[in-house]
């Protein structure tokens, strides 16, 4: 599935900092043949949609974006890779937020880089970080 150097997979925050200034970002993704988007990480935007004010709005930027993308979701094997990551994050003493174990689990299951600006990622053993400053 994925192309090693021409396929990425986008933290939450990446997609929402591309919302919001989309010129900034472009270039970046543009980089990327194939971009993939964790379902956990779509889930998280319908959330942030139709908490805003203008749910409208935000819910046609999303539909826009998803005609770019590609959504992975959870398969019977992606709980496995999540005990796996959970378990040594609490025994290193490292937790990260649950949809991030997920947002982790599926970019290990792919062999996918996840780009991201939470350091925390960088507590998953394995997990090729992309930190994208923006």
């Amino acid at each position: 599935m994925a192309t090693p150097g021409k396929s990425i997979l986008l933290d939450t925050c990446i997609v929402v900092r591309h919302f919001r200034d989309s010129n900034a970002w472009a270039g970046r993704l543009d980089s990327f043949e194939e971009i993939y988007l964790p379902q956990v990480a779509l889930a998280e935007l319908y959330a942030g949609a139709y908490r805003s004010s203008h749910p409208e709005k935000h819910l046609q930027q999303i539909g826009r974006f998803l005609e770019a993308v590609e959504v992975l979701g959870p398969d019977e094997s992606t709980p496995l890779i999540y005990g796996r990551i959970s378990a040594q994050l609490a025994k290193s003493g490292t937790p990260i937020p649950q949809n991030d174990i997920w947002i982790a689990a599926t970019a290990l299951q792919f062999g996918l880089p996840l780009a991201t600006t939470d350091a925390h990622f960088r507590h998953v053993i394995g997990l090729n970080v992309l930190s994208w400053e923006g």
